[in-house]
């Protein structure tokens, strides 16, 4: 029956390897779970995925997301999960907002990435504060996963992309587009719920 209606399965593939690198810096966990904000600009989570396309290829996508009101700020993918990465990312983010005053703060995980010494100084060079949540801790961190959950299993999962172009474009557009029109106006539904209660 399966095979008269041409329905097939999409597996998933397997995580792939991770390469431990050393830190150069630890930072404290100054979020401490409070994934709220009173202004903009005043705290972005950021983290990486990993995303296949048909040939099981992997690219790596790093997010910075706005706790203010939960929108994509930026999304950027890759082949390599590297710190020039998450360095290309925090620019694009920066780049792309109004003059960022007073500190800004920059929960991530603990990985290789955001700690090692050239994302330390360029973060320092911008005047992000850094925050990290402790390893095998992943509250700190829910927004982010969230965020990765939706996007594969409503926009990734759901094709096989032969293309690397036709992936990039259909990621962007479900970010940019369907999640960040979409997430701010059920935020501010349940703010405005919370308030009446």
């Amino acid at each position: 029956m399966n095979t008269e209606l041409r329905l097939h399965s999409i597996v998933r593939p397997k995580k792939p390897d991770y390469k431990h690198g050393k830190p150069h810096r630890i930072f404290e966990n100054r979020l401490k779970q409070d994934l709220t904000a009173d202004k903009v600009n005043q705290k972005w989570c950021m983290d990486f995925t990993y995303l296949f396309l048909a040939d099981y290829e992997v690219r790596y996508n790093c997010t910075i997301i706005a706790l203010h009101d939960r929108s994509v700020v930026v999304g950027i993918t890759d082949r390599h999960i590297t710190s020039d990465l998450a360095i290309h990312t925090l620019q694009k983010a920066l780049d792309s907002q109004p003059a960022v005053k007073g500190e800004l703060l920059l929960p991530s995980n603990q990985g290789s990435q955001y700690t090692l010494k050239a994302f330390l100084e360029f973060c320092e060079s911008v005047h992000v504060t850094q925050n990290m949540n402790k390893a095998g801790y992943p509250y700190d961190n829910a927004l982010m996963e969230r965020y990765f959950n939706t996007l594969k299993n409503e926009c990734t999962n759901l094709y096989e992309f032969q293309a690397e172009e036709a992936f990039y474009l259909t990621e962007e557009e479900f970010t940019y587009v369907s999640y960040n029109q979409c997430v701010p106006i059920v935020l501010m539904d349940i703010r405005r719920l919370i308030r009446h209660v």
